[in-house]
């Protein structure tokens, strides 16, 4: 058996994923990494490699995993967003149908979680664009005597991630998010109820890490000025 350093190099030096390499370049840097560590990421990636793989192939094993591994963050992510739990059904389905039909666009360049969580975001925000659209439509009819109901707010904010004594401070919270620009509302949304790191939400927002720092500071003092007033 090789020792644990020259393992490293190997795997590092014949793999095409720079990740690999970087792992290398970091033991030689005298950075711990454990190898029983380095092993489950490299298992991980490599596992995720040919779920990839086998989605392209148009497996169906290999879709139904993918929808039982993400269904509840895709669920979650569309249901923050558009706070109504009929429309983040239908928006998480429309998500898994893109995936199953842009697979092959898919480049492997981040995570397919990341972009799982791209695609909930954009599908999720295209929603609400389209719902603030028909409610003008509809605030203009009823100026001129359609008897139309237009519902303003959800009547209640139901969230897995949410406790139920709390749920009356979350619609609240909830609603005053909705004012925020859209930027700051993803970050928001996705740090404080999906619970990702900067770097993940770098990665799905595509932009700096510094950037979503700047994107929460302005969101938190914007929150605070809204629930203030």
């Amino acid at each position: 058996m090789l020792p644990a350093a020259e393992c490293l190099a190997v795997v590092a030096d014949r793999a095409e994923d720079q990740c690999f390499k970087c792992f290398h370049k970091s033991y030689r840097k005298n950075v711990v990494i454990s190898l029983p560590e380095f092993c489950i990421k490299l298992k991980l990636l490599v596992s995720e490699e040919i779920l990839v793989e086998q989605l392209k192939r148009g497996e169906e094993a290999a879709f139904k995993q993918v929808v039982d591994s993400y269904q509840n963050m895709v669920y979650n992510t569309c249901l923050s967003i558009v706070k109504s739990e009929e429309d983040a059904e239908d928006l998480a389905q429309e998500v898994f149908v893109q995936v199953y039909q842009s697979i092959g666009s898919f480049k492997g360049e981040s995570k397919l979680s990341t972009w799982l969580y791209r695609i909930a975001t954009t599908k999720s925000l295209d929603h609400e664009r389209k719902k603030k659209r028909k409610k003008r439509f509809g605030f203009v009819k009823s100026i001129f005597g359609d008897d139309a109901q237009v519902e303003v707010n959800p009547p209640d904010f139901n969230h897995p991630g949410v406790v139920l004594d709390k749920k009356e401070n979350a619609a609240i919270l909830m609603k005053a998010v909705d004012k925020l620009p859209e930027n700051q509302k993803i970050a928001f949304i996705l740090n404080k109820m999906e619970g990702l790191s900067y770097q993940e939400i770098s990665e799905i927002m595509q932009t700096t890490v510094s950037a979503i720092e700047s994107l929460l500071h302005r969101a938190k003092n914007n929150l605070r000025k809204i629930l203030e007033t």
